[in-house]
């Protein structure tokens, strides 16, 4: 076994449920210096380019250790402001930058539930597989991968707010509550017009219901990347949901799925959300 292989086996969680433990972040985010959930950036970064310009103000919510910042830094966007709940994070961030000479990036400690923000002053707000999709017989899953492909034609595994949260289709009124409150700070903190883009495998029948509240006043539409199992990446602009709305929005045909074994490989596993074609 290979360093990043024996490096992956440390902090991998032994059940779904971990992910909600702050402490189990903080103790992986010691160990691993970098982990990109839902690909690298190279995997969408035709995507994300159309909606950032160089002079945007960009806030990353739930960082971790993704290079995502980076990325765009060295694509020219400098105004970048990225948070996390872990100080652990927060602090290994910062030092990474600055060995880099990124010191333009902002890196606070801060939570999504509650962002630190004055009103209408980012231009675009990213969140990449910090907000994801139900748990169904997570442990289950966690354990025994394959079987559980096999067995779960659809399983919803939301990360951080999503896991335990009950039925994907009736998510418990806690879930509900915590996922209002970060899209309703998202809302809150970009400019008139702004972008919400959210980097996710949680699919529209489950994200719509949260996206069209009638409390936000963006349009919602979605594209897809990623080899076999498909990403989505999720365009929120606000301001600019047409009067009949409810169910608008912009898409394209959902894609089929092929196991690759690179794909299993990983965490990204846990948050399938459409095996039904397999």
């Amino acid at each position: 076994m290979d360093l990043s292989e024996a490096q992956k086996s440390d902090v991998a969680p032994a059940t779904a449920s971990a992910y909600l433990d702050p402490n189990y972040w903080d103790r992986r985010f010691e160990q691993e210096e970098h982990y990109e959930w839902f690909k690298d950036y190279s995997y969408f970064r035709h995507l994300i380019l159309q909606y950032i310009k160089p002079n945007s103000a960009v806030l990353e919510v739930g960082c971790g250790n993704s290079q995502l910042s980076e990325e765009l830094y060295r694509d020219g966007i400098t105004e970048l402001t990225c948070i996390d709940l872990s100080s652990i994070a927060v602090e290994k961030m910062k030092q990474r930058l600055l060995s880099k000479g990124y010191k333009e990036i902002k890196v606070l400690e801060a939570d999504m539930l509650d962002l630190p923000f004055e009103d209408e002053c980012f231009d675009v707000v990213v969140e990449k597989g910090t907000m994801e999709v139900d748990r169904t017989a997570s442990d289950y899953l966690c354990n025994n991968i394959l079987s559980a492909i096999l067995n779960y034609p659809l399983i919803c595994l939301y990360a951080l707010f999503f896991v335990d949260s009950g039925d994907p289709w009736n998510p418990e009124p806690a879930t509900v509550s915590k996922v209002m409150a970060m899209l309703e700070g998202v809302h809150r903190v970009l400019k008139p017009h702004g972008i919400f883009i959210s980097i996710t495998f949680g699919q529209p029948h489950f994200r719509r219901p949260f996206f069209n509240a009638p409390a936000f006043t963006w349009s919602v539409e979605w594209r897809t990347f990623g080899d076999g199992f498909h990403y989505f990446f999720y365009i929120l602009k606000k301001g600019e949901r047409a009067s009949d709305s409810a169910e608008h929005a912009a898409k394209i045909d959902m894609p089929s799925i092929t196991l690759f074994h690179e794909e299993l490989d990983n965490e990204d596993y846990l948050f399938r959300t459409d095996l039904d074609e397999l």
